[in-house]
């Protein structure tokens, strides 16, 4: 790969934007606005997903659309290999035979379950656009990266700019944790080929004021802890004092992998040594969020007080820690309606976020000890390992990239880049490092503040995905022009 740095044409990139942004919304928010109708939940989500038909229902919507561009040369395939959910593919020569350099951008197209507690009028399944922003499940995640990869393209030739061969690929399992993805990959590995640079439009920005580069991602781990003690439930007046209950034990086997104050993690599997660069990235991001004080991420209760040492600790808490988290339970009726029982047992589901270069086999084997060995009381306990996925860590980027990266941000934002590590996963990143080594690799997107991607009100900012769309249009126009 070239490591010269490319040649700029800053009137081409005020072009790309400025075609970008006037494409994004005429030509991607219609086709949104019917995507987010479509209840194509990931496979995990919805076992039926096959005979249900949502999911190429999606894929079908976005081929179609894609096949409509005015784009020289485009083909479009939808990939169905038995089993697994549909691919999207599609492929776009090189604006010029001359041209090397190939792009591949990654998307998915699958969904989240609807979650409650969505306010007033808006709906998972029925978009809402109230001012610049998009209420719906899965337009930020990751609906617009398809549409949005071939409105860059667009934008390049309307500006007189260059770009190589581009695929751009939108996948049905992503949310599942990409089970699907590895075995598309092989399919498509002679059409693949050896690409110059792989971009992932599916992870975040912490705010809307530049383009975010993010540098790491966790991995994570979850499973189900069931706790039993009964066979079947009992009056609490009998029992209780006498028969430990089972919800008191299995807090009690979490202290063992959780400070139950703090929320560290206490087994060595689940804890790394910070990188060179992390506390010098975390320290810009509390800078940047210092800047956009009032814009507070998260719906917070009056009065929470926040885990961390300050503004940069939490910055690296979120990138470089493991957290803990109790997504569901099973054995606790509603409370309107539950009796003084004492209940046979508890089951929760829990999820790890573990550091992005931790080992997350040695981290599950680890957690599963650790909840099982010498039960409390002699209780039965069982861990159902649901999965686990490393995490990744972007290796260094070539000169000619950091480059492209702060033309595209200043161009598109009028501000240089920011550097995070995104606290979630994206399974996918470290398979597509291992594949394409020599590869340029980004991950960037949407999903910044007032997103809310997976919870209730999930939204798209409209601005943000015509900035980042315009930015990749650079990013396409910087590749091409490497010499």
């Amino acid at each position: 790969m070239s490591t010269v740095q490319p040649t700029g044409d800053t009137g081409v990139d005020t072009g790309i934007v400025t075609a970008a942004r006037g494409r994004w919304r005429r030509e991607v928010l219609p086709l949104l606005e019917i995507f987010a109708r479509i209840p194509d939940l990931s496979p995990a989500f919805d076992p039926g997903w096959e005979s249900a038909g949502h999911l190429d229902e999606a894929a079908r919507l976005l081929a179609g659309w894609a096949s409509e561009r005015a784009i020289p040369g485009i083909e479009v395939e939808v990939v169905r290999l038995p089993g697994l959910t549909p691919t999207v593919v599609v492929d776009v020569p090189a604006s010029n035979p001359s041209i090397t350099g190939t792009a591949l951008v990654y998307g998915h197209y699958d969904k989240q379950p609807p979650f409650d507690g969505w306010t007033g009028n808006r709906s998972p399944w029925s978009p809402s656009l109230e001012g610049d922003r998009l209420y719906a499940r899965g337009v930020a995640d990751d609906g617009y990266a398809l549409p949005s990869a071939l409105v860059a393209i667009e934008a390049v030739l309307a500006a007189g700019g260059r770009h190589g061969r581009c695929i751009v690929v939108a996948e049905g399992s992503e949310e599942s944790g990409s089970p699907h993805l590895p075995a598309v990959l092989d399919h498509l590995a002679d059409r693949t080929g050896r690409p110059d640079l792989v971009v992932a439009l599916d992870s975040g920005c912490p705010t809307d004021d530049r383009l975010w580069i993010t540098t790491s991602l966790r991995g994570f781990v979850d499973g189900i802890l069931t706790v039993s003690v009964l066979d079947h439930g009992v009056h609490s007046g009998s029992a209780g004092g006498v028969v430990p209950d089972s919800f008191r034990l299995i807090r009690h086997v979490l202290d063992r992998v959780e400070d139950p104050v703090t929320g560290d993690a206490l087994l060595p599997e689940l804890r790394v040594a910070l990188p060179s660069g992390a506390l010098e990235d975390a320290s810009a991001l509390a800078d940047a969020l210092a800047e956009r004080a009032g814009a507070e991420p998260f719906p917070l209760v009056a009065g929470l007080v926040l885990e961390g040492d300050g503004a940069v600790d939490r910055v690296l808490r979120t990138g470089w820690s493991t957290s803990l988290a109790v997504v569901g339970a099973d054995g606790l009726p509603p409370t309107p309606t539950a009796g003084n029982v004492l209940r046979p047992s508890t089951s929760l589901k829990l999820v790890w976020r573990i550091p992005p270069t931790a080992d997350a086999a040695a981290a599950a084997e680890a957690i599963e000890r650790a909840v099982t060995t010498d039960p409390p009381s002699g209780a039965r306990i069982e861990w159902a390992l649901g999965g686990a996925a490393a995490g990744w860590a972007a290796a260094p980027f070539a000169p000619w990239f950091e480059q492209a990266l702060d033309r595209a941000s200043r161009a598109s934002f009028g501000r240089p880049p920011g550097r995070f590590g995104e606290g979630g996963s994206i399974p996918f990143m470290g398979w597509l490092a291992d594949r394409f080594p020599g590869a340029q690799i980004l991950a960037t997107g949407v999903l910044g503040p007032g997103s809310n991607a997976h919870g209730p009100d999930e939204s798209l900012h409209l601005p943000t995905a015509e900035r980042v769309t315009a930015a990749l249009g650079v990013l396409l126009d910087a590749l091409a022009r490497r010499r």
